[in-house]
């Protein structure tokens, strides 16, 4: 692959991530919380572990709703009309969705909690 076509593909995903930034509430909110929580870290000074294992959670639960999303559009062009599953598979990768961000919320407590309690004694 040259430059040139690494370039482009950087711009396609760019153009992706933008498009449902715009369009996905979700995915704001999503984005809104991992900058919290990566801002957290280092004002907390964790760990090199603590602080990759929380980059993990939150590129997981974005890449998540960005695969949502992708399914979601695909989904949608086969109109509910067309086939009864439509519905189902929407709902079976919001719950993806839902799935990893309380396993990353679990994550986050588990590795901030004992970092807010030290700080409150």
């Amino acid at each position: 692959m040259s430059i040139r076509e690494f370039i482009k593909s950087v711009g396609y995903a760019t153009h992706g991530i933008r498009r449902v930034w715009q369009e996905e509430q979700n995915f704001r909110i999503q984005v809104f919380v991992g900058a919290l929580v990566l801002g957290g870290m280092f004002a907390l000074g964790l760990g090199i572990a603590e602080k990759a294992i929380l980059t993990l959670v939150v590129a997981m639960v974005l890449v998540l709703e960005l695969l949502n999303s992708a399914v979601e559009r695909v989904v949608d062009m086969l109109k509910p009309r067309l086939h009864h599953y439509v519905e189902e598979i929407k709902d079976v990768t919001a719950a993806t969705v839902l799935v990893g961000s309380i396993a990353a919320a679990v994550i986050g407590l588990m590795i901030f909690l004992p970092h807010l309690l030290s700080l409150m004694s």
